[in-house]
Parts: structure tokens; sequence; C-alpha cells
């Protein structure tokens, strides 16, 4: 295949609303980014990122010496958890104010990415808080510089407008997406990601794969979210399962990094529907739950729901998983199966009874898909209406 042909180590620029330095050693472009944030007066700075993997990466080992030489004054919060809520928003976006922040910089899959966003409008807005920015008590226009340092290949939101975060008093996951909120500069560094160990590898690669089906298939889909989407296909079921044979395979990583990224372009076009919106709730409810396996745990019982209202671009993007296709109504549940055993067969094994859900849990979950801020928006534009009966037996399937 021709993509053995491309030099993994050739730092290239992705190019959408941001700029994206991509390839293994892209990290060390931070010197230049952080050179021009300084020409701009911006002199401080904070990093939002996890409890460890900005050091167990090796991204802070570049990062810090440049702070140094640069002289460039910064504050760390590194405290943001899974499934980031607004409380930790909240107390970086403390910190950043206390220490006159004029950048945030985000180390990180898409929990402290994410985070990072948010506390860089709220930088801006110093009167409002996390809990009214994800219940949009108002509305963003602004934001301080974002830059993205990207530790895992699922998420994509460093080349999106989009935000999560958890308000744990209500079990609310609202999403949110402004055009304030995309990063100045991202750095998707495939070398960063070799620490991701087979859970995590998996993970964020299903989450990926959810983005896509997706943004292929809401209302707002188009011809771009539907071509990114089928490479984004075919580069996972290509290289997952090298990634997660051999972890320190950096063309695997490269490839499903370069398919993450394919994947936030294409939601950022063509937005998101079922699986993000009824899986919200499920890790709203249980934090310990990854993103990526909960949206696993969903996706085929979405796909034999919405199948027969988008065959022909189902068949076509999943072809290189399935095989075959005619983009027939009457394969919905083969595709359906098909999907599970390769889901399955990569190692993402758990359903939603292996979270702990019942089937008692299900009225909760939909009434947490039908009520969380801004999910409401992805239920309506998927292909098929969004009935709480479709809702509820989404959930009914997906238990085991």
């Amino acid at each position: 295949m021709w993509e053995t042909k491309i030099n993994p180590s050739k730092v290239f620029e992705l190019r959408c609303k941001n700029t994206t330095y991509f390839g293994i050693g892209s990290i060390q472009k931070i010197k230049d980014i952080l050179e021009v944030l300084k020409n701009k007066g911006i002199d401080n700075v904070i990093f939002i990122t996890g409890k460890g993997s900005y050091k167990a990466s090796g991204a802070w080992d570049v990062v810090k010496p440049i702070l140094d030489e640069l002289d460039l004054k910064y504050s760390l919060y590194d405290r943001v958890g899974p499934n980031p809520t607004v409380d930790m928003i909240d107390e970086a976006t403390k910190i950043g104010r206390e220490s006159g922040a004029k950048a945030v910089v985000g180390i990180g899959g898409g929990s402290p990415i994410d985070t990072a966003k948010s506390v860089a409008v709220l930088l801006k807005y110093t009167d409002k808080n996390a809990r009214e920015l994800y219940e949009q008590k108002f509305i963003p226009e602004e934001a301080v510089p974002i830059i993205a340092i990207n530790l895992t290949h699922g998420t994509g939101t460093e080349v999106d407008r989009f935000a999560v975060a958890t308000i744990p008093e209500k079990n609310y996951k609202p999403a949110i997406a402004y055009d304030c909120l995309y990063p100045m500069y991202a750095i998707d560094d495939p070398a960063l990601m070799t620490k991701l160990d087979k859970r995590q590898t998996i993970a964020v690669t299903v989450d990926a794969l959810n983005h896509i089906t997706e943004a292929a298939t809401t209302l707002a889909a188009s011809p771009y979210s539907i071509l990114t989407a089928k490479e984004t296909v075919r580069l996972i079921v290509r290289y997952l399962p090298a990634a997660v044979n051999d972890p320190l395979n950096l063309v695997a990583r490269y490839y499903l990094l370069y398919a993450s990224a394919l994947a936030g372009i294409s939601f950022d076009n063509g937005l998101l529907h079922l699986t993000h919106a009824l899986e919200h709730p499920l890790s709203a409810v249980k934090p310990e739950i990854a993103h990526g396996l909960g949206l696993g745990a969903i996706l085929p019982a979405v796909i034999k729901a919405i199948y027969p209202a988008t065959a022909e671009i189902l068949a076509d993007v999943y072809s290189p998983m399935v095989p075959g296709l005619k983009g027939l109504p009457s394969e919905a549940e083969y595709v359906s199966q098909k999907v599970e055993e390769w889901l399955f067969n990569v190692g993402c094994t758990q359903k939603l009874t292996d979270f702990g859900f019942t089937k008692e849990d299900i009225p909760t979950l939909v009434n947490l898909a039908k009520t969380t801020p801004s999910l409401d928006g992805l239920l309506s534009i998927a292909p098929i209406e969004a009935t709480e009966s479709v809702i509820e037996k989404i959930y009914v399937e997906s238990l085991d």
C-alpha cells in the first residue's frame, strides 16, 4: 500500500481551522509555537494536563527546557481526570487567573485538551464559571490562544471546535462547540503515544471510529465528511491490530493518529448523533467508563438502527471492515453483527452489563439522553427520528 512509502518522521502541516504539526518529532515544533506567542506579547501561559502522562510520554522533557530558554512564565494544573468535570475546569481557571496566564496549553488526550479549551474561554469571561459555560448560560465568542499537544489517537479535539465536561451533581455530560475553541496550533506526534497501554489504544481508536460513523450519516453529512470517514475506517482496520500487538510500532501509531485527525475533521464538518448522545449519560453516571469503550458497547445497536436509512453510505464507509455489502436496508443486522465481531476481535468486548448497568437503569439513561444540555441537538440530526423508544431499544440491545 502507498502509505508504506511515506516517511513518518517528515513533519507536515495539516491545515484546517488551525495548523497541526503532524509526524514523529513534531513535539520539537513547540519552540516555534511558543516563540510565536512571545512575539505577540504572550509571555505567561498555563499548562493543563493529567496527573502523569505529560511526563511519561516524554512531552514535558521537551517543553520544560524550551520554557526556560525562552524565559516564559508558566503555571501548571495537572489534576485533570478521565471524563473531566466542571469543577476541574474551575480549579484550573482559578490558577490561570491568579497567575495572569495569557494563553493555555493542553497536554494530553481529549480530557486535558477539552479542559484547556474551556479554561481559555473562562480566562476571557472572568465573571463566568464552567457550569454556566456547559449549561449554555452564555455563548462565548472569544478565548485566549489555545495550544494542543495531543497524546492520544482518538478524540480529534486538537483539530476541532468541540469540548466536553461533566456536571456531576446532575449526571450531565454536555458537549459545546464554538469557533473560539479551535486551537491556534496543535502537535500530533505519534512518538508520544507509544506509552498508551492496550486498553487505552483500543478505547481511543474506537472513539475515532464512532466519530466517523456519525459524521457520515447525520442530516448535516457531506461528501467531505463521508470521504474522510471511509479513509478513517481503512486505516483503523489496517493499523489497530498492529498497534495492539506492538505498542512501539510507530508506523501503526502514525496512521492511527492520522485516522483520528481525519475523524476529528469529519465530525467537525458532519457533526455527531446517536452514539455520542447515548454514551455521554453512561460515562456521566459512571465516570470510570472509558469514553471509547462506552461508545463501542453501543455502536453495533446504533448501526443496526440507522443502517436502513443510510445503507448506501455505511456500506461504502465500512467496506474495509465488512466487504461485499450492497447497500441494502436488509443488511442492517448482518453489518451490526460483523462490526461487533470486529470490535471483539480487537479487544473491545465490554457491553453495558459489564459496566454495571441493568434494565432498571434504562429509563434514567433515556431521560439523560433527552434532557442533558446539547444532546438534543445531536439527536435532532440523527438519520432516524430519535424517539424515546428508539433510544431505549439501543440501550437494551447493548446490555449484553
